[in-house]
């Protein structure tokens, strides 16, 4: 087991219904895991409760319209040669660990990308645009930096590798929880947007959250994954209706989002 060679990484924000079987896949694995915290809930008291003070850091950071500015620092505070990064709703697998173990240990590749199988409702989502999504969330604390404040991305300048051990996510225990994570990703999105100097019209209101249903209901095939996927299609949709309405309320200066 390659524990000094890794730290890891969880970006936490009110998470009380998915940290526990977050830290739970990692707890006997890394002797350093940050968590870079923004709660008001009992998030960090779990975490306590469950890792070793000698393992655990917990460093309180309000900028949370930065997720790049955020990893970045996960980087600088990391005491290891290489970084995984998790979010609160993700869980390592044995098989992914010790697969992780081998690759930083046996490697000229400075990252990998991770597959991710995503659940929603209690089934597995093959299908839609959460079917079959890779992520480079595994390299080198040196390699490279996070870009872009909203679904940001790790740039790293040199090769990277894929592993064959998926992640698994579960990050909707309800669907009123995830129509309220909505709300706030759709709310940093159009701030993101406004910034970049996009800007809404009534018909991308109107037509681009019913571009996303038949894209992610039909052409993605999210129809084969039954009742969640249609649920899963239709809050997406929701989601592009909501960014391009809060966009057009910050263009025209109507309301704040």
């Amino acid at each position: 087991m390659s524990v000094s060679l890794l730290s890891i990484v969880i970006l936490t924000y009110n998470e009380v219904d998915t940290i526990t079987d977050c830290l739970e896949s990692i707890k006997n694995w890394s002797d350093d895991i940050i968590l870079i915290d923004h709660s008001t809930d009992e998030t960090v008291k779990i975490a306590r409760n469950l890792i070793p003070k000698s393992k655990l850091r917990i460093v309180s950071d309000a900028t949370q319209n930065d997720f790049s500015l955020l990893r970045n620092r996960g980087l600088v505070l990391a005491r290891r040669e290489w970084v995984l990064f998790l979010d609160a709703d993700e869980r390592v697998s044995n098989e992914l660990r010790q697969e992780i173990d081998q690759a930083i240990t046996l490697t000229s590749y400075a990252g990998y990308y991770l597959a991710r199988r995503d659940f929603f409702l209690g089934k597995q989502l093959m299908h839609g645009e959460t079917g079959n999504i890779h992520l480079l969330k595994l390299g080198k604390k040196n390699a490279g930096k996070w870009v872009r404040r909203v679904h940001e991305v790790w740039q790293i300048n040199d090769q990277v590798g894929e592993l064959n051990h998926p992640l698994e996510h579960r990050p909707h225990p309800t669907v009123a929880e995830f129509i309220a994570r909505v709300n706030r990703w759709t709310t940093l999105d159009a701030q993101e947007f406004y910034r970049a100097g996009k800007r809404s019209a009534w018909w991308k209101i109107i037509l681009y959250p019913k571009a996303k249903f038949i894209i992610n209901y039909f052409i993605k095939l999210g129809l084969l994954d039954g009742m969640p996927g249609l649920i899963m299609a239709l809050v997406m949709s929701f989601h592009s209706f909501l960014t391009r309405a809060k966009l057009y309320l910050l263009q025209t200066n109507k309301q704040a989002v």
